[in-house]
């Protein structure tokens, strides 16, 4: 294992340095494959993350190539999508169907030249045949195969075809797949996760199809022709292909190419072991966006539960991942995600933003959208709702809280009745009218510490009522509730003006 994170190490020189032999050293490059048969969910996110993270700490790059070899299950809007999410989520590729860059095109679909140019290598060379197996031979070779409790298998009959047998089939224009012919034996490689490996594929399978009937390669050809093409250094994927990687070694072998490092990732789980399912529908990165999650929490949380880290801590930002992510300390036990901490984790990422005045102005421009939306006759001022958030946060888990029927006081007055304050207190014209001119005396100059202490001051001249219905009375006169936010943070909110326009309107009444 060391062996292999020196030689690792040795490759994550920025381009341009020079070794001690004088050699320059290969950039980084790494990449996120996914498949447009679906939308960007948890596990796709946390893959193309680990990927962006191991690029950028090395000074390499990030590609995103999209998979599209199966046709029949392409999902409209999907590979849009995809590139929408990541750079929604603050990790944009920088090579990619919709970037560009010097190795495209990033869509396998319009590389079909390129894999029939490799497929004609493999079968003059004979590692590769042409198989004329009807489906409905597969099909019975497959119940076959059951009624006897064994593993499916092809039998590779047609890896037996003479040279005349394979031409008579094609003059007879019979349709055909290729297949790529397995070498026999335990075939051992070294995985930066896993370690040394060594499956023997050609025990438990038949020649796998690297060219379909309609002429769109396979996963197994197309990923291996891409990631030499386009100079990937180095693949970090799901621990689900690690059993295939000794077929895609097999074909580097064949094809004289060098292959690169592979990084099998542990699969991402729910927090009962249950694997992460598109039917459970809130794993879509759209539904985290649209709900009003942060990018930043979404990150945090899927790198919190699993390795690569020396410790898990909440609210890690995307510059701490990046500095603090270890390739070689990724373990091999399947990562547990608990979505139940989100909100949490998104009320101290939510805290960071409002705290910091860039990201601050994002949120209050969301905020006022929303607003808008919401209550369509009322304008709001940027600097009234960035005085909310303020005065809110470390108490919000989402922006969205403030759109929930507790805090509407904040955007619109409510109705309150004399006589509703009167049922609290029988002295509550009087605790209004006190509130009222403490407020006008300290119009400019407001502060949760001096309101405290002069309300308390103020009303201590009610003896009939005790403090703590004064404030039940205020609150009810001030946002129509019975319970929330203190009266002074209530008061710090709406501002004096509007503060003594609540109290007096609800003392008329």
């Amino acid at each position: 294992m060391k062996t292999l994170l020196v030689r690792a190490l040795r490759l994550c020189v920025p381009p341009g340095k020079r070794g001690c032999s004088g050699g320059v050293q290969k950039e980084i490059r790494v990449r996120f494959a996914p498949s447009p048969t679906g939308f960007l969910h948890l596990g796709g996110l946390r893959t193309a993350l680990y990927n962006y993270l191991f690029a950028k700490k090395h000074g390499g790059a990030f590609i995103l190539r999209l998979e599209d070899t199966d046709q029949s299950r392409l999902v409209p809007g999907a590979a849009d999508g995809i590139e929408d999410m990541l750079e929604w989520a603050g990790i944009p590729p920088d090579e990619s169907p919709r970037q560009g860059g010097p190795h495209g095109p990033y869509v396998q679909s319009k590389r079909l030249t390129l894999y029939h140019e490799v497929v004609q290598t493999l079968l003059e060379s004979g590692a590769a045949y042409r198989c004329f197996c009807t489906p409905q031979r597969l099909e019975l070779l497959k119940k076959e195969a059951f009624r006897s409790r064994q593993t499916p298998r092809y039998d590779n009959r047609c890896r037996h075809l003479t040279t005349n047998q394979v031409q008579e089939k094609l003059s007879q224009s019979l349709p055909f797949v290729v297949r790529f012919q397995l070498s026999t034996g335990p075939q051992a490689f070294q995985d930066m996760v896993y370690g040394w490996t060594q499956h023997d594929v050609a025990s438990v399978e038949g020649d796998p199809v690297i060219l379909k009937g309609d002429g769109f390669p396979t996963y197994h050809l197309a990923n291996v022709v891409d990631d030499n093409h386009m100079a990937v250094t180095h693949v970090l994927r799901g621990e689900e292909w690690l059993i295939s990687t000794t077929k895609h070694l097999l074909l580097y072998r064949a094809l004289g190419w060098k292959p690169p490092l592979y990084a099998h990732l542990p699969l991402l789980l729910n927090k009962d072991g249950s694997k992460l399912s598109k039917r459970q529908g809130d794993i879509f990165i759209q539904h985290y966006e649209q709900k009003g999650y942060l990018a930043d929490t979404l990150l945090d949380i899927i790198t919190n539960c699993g390795s690569g880290f020396a410790g898990n801590q909440m609210g890690r930002t995307l510059p701490q991942l990046i500095q603090q992510y270890d390739l070689g300390s990724t373990s091999t036990h399947s990562a547990l995600l608990d979505l139940d901490k989100l909100p949490e984790f998104n009320r101290v990422h939510l805290t960071r933003w409002i705290d910091d005045a860039d990201t601050r102005v994002q949120l209050v421009s969301q905020l006022q959208t929303l607003l808008q939306e919401k209550y369509r006759d009322v304008t709001f001022d940027k600097e009234y709702i960035e005085r909310i958030l303020l005065l809110r946060r470390g108490h919000l888990c989402m922006l969205t809280d403030l759109l929930c029927p507790n805090y509407a006081y904040l955007w619109i007055r409510p109705s309150v009745r004399m006589e509703d304050l009167h049922l609290l207190s029988s002295e509550a014209s009087g605790i209004g009218s006190l509130t009222v001119r403490l407020l006008q005396n300290n119009h400019n100059d407001m502060s949760l510490e001096m309101l405290n202490k002069e309300l308390r001051s103020h009303l201590q001249q009610l003896r009939a009522t005790k403090y703590s219905t004064s404030m039940k009375v205020l609150r009810l006169a001030l946002s129509g509730l019975e319970t929330g936010p203190s009266v002074v943070e209530m008061m710090l909110s709406l501002g004096p003006q509007e503060s003594i326009s609540r109290l007096q309107n609800a003392l008329s009444r």
